[in-house]
């Protein structure tokens, strides 16, 4: 028995039928979909960065003091200079994203592939970029100490410069065991043992008369209060807990632990989707030199790709903002 297949002439089109929503295709309108949620998810995470931030507005971190490091000028202070040109690079391959969606508008093959290769590598240094600036963060330079209320004191010189803990501090030679699970509460343990302990961090700063303690409250004039010689001494001796070297998700040198929390979360979260944009690039690269469109007569997949990292680059602003200028 045969079967008849009737024809109603919208084989081929996603949307089922004859027309087009706003004129675009479904692939295309399912990318601009995705951004919107994406940009929610995006906005609901800098919001509430933004809230915790007014809320401890007087504790906060100050980003020229954090980041202010750069690539083979260890020691010198260059602050946001590496981080404006990770995002110039990151906006620059934005920018050759746009000529290769131009040139598949203009079917020229060679040209497509070589501005998405310079998106790609550009991509890539802007990830490898902030790998490099999450070590230096979690390694940290200076060291600090924390208080029995959670805040945290950094040491200065007379002249208000920041003085590191290994510049006025010796370990003792007695060794300090580790505390584990096995030989302390079952749901504690230490990672790793900081560099110094408390007593040590006292015996230094009883010897470099120069030496002021520095608290994360700032002042009126945005900047961090010091205090005076006889009061660092009182505030170390009695209110110090604990040494902190770096930061992490429990402990950060530079002040607020929430500042560490929030970095590592929404610049990670970012991270991860430039990293995926680089993989869905990757993959379009190879399709442009296989003639995959070419042979389709369209380069519609360079376009909806590129909507996707046009969209990474402009969330990059609004996080560059949050984070390091505001």
């Amino acid at each position: 028995m045969d079967t008849t297949v009737i024809k109603t002439g919208t084989e081929g089109n996603a949307w089922g039928g004859d027309s087009q929503p706003l004129k675009v295709s479904y692939g295309k309108m399912m990318m601009w979909f995705f951004i919107l949620s994406d940009a929610l998810t995006f906005s609901g995470f800098l919001a509430a960065y933004g809230f915790s931030r007014f809320k401890f507005i007087n504790s906060w971190p100050i980003a020229d003091e954090v980041f202010n490091h750069f690539p083979f000028l260890h020691g010198v202070d260059a602050p946001m200079y590496y981080v404006a040109l990770m995002t110039f690079i990151l906006i620059f391959s934005s920018v050759t994203m746009v000529l290769a969606v131009d040139a598949g508008h203009q079917m020229k093959k060679n040209k497509v592939a070589i501005y998405m290769f310079l998106t790609i590598i550009g991509g890539i240094i802007f990830v490898g970029s902030q790998a490099w600036e999450w070590k230096n963060f979690i390694k940290g330079e200076y060291g600090a100490i924390e208080t029995k209320g959670g805040q945290i004191l950094q040491f200065v010189d007379k002249d208000g410069h920041r003085v590191k803990l290994a510049d006025f501090v010796t370990a003792a030679p007695a060794e300090r065991v580790q505390h584990q699970r096995k030989n302390g509460l079952w749901y504690e343990g230490e990672k790793e043992l900081p560099t110094y302990t408390v007593q040590d961090v006292i015996a230094g700063f009883k010897k470099r008369s120069d030496l002021l303690i520095r608290t994360q409250i700032l002042t009126e004039e945005g900047e961090k209060t010091v205090l005076s010689r006889a009061a660092s001494m009182d505030k170390l001796t009695n209110s110090a807990v604990g040494v902190v070297e770096g930061a992490n998700l429990i402990k950060n040198e530079y002040g607020s632990t929430l500042f560490a929390n929030f970095f590592f979360f929404i610049t990670g979260f970012h991270g991860f989707h430039v990293f995926s944009g680089i993989v869905l690039n990757i993959i379009i690269f190879f399709n442009v030199l296989l003639g995959t469109y070419e042979k389709r007569k369209s380069y519609e997949m360079v376009e909806k790709v590129g909507l996707y990292w046009h969209f990474v680059d402009l969330v990059w602003v609004f996080v560059f903002t949050f984070f390091y200028l505001v």
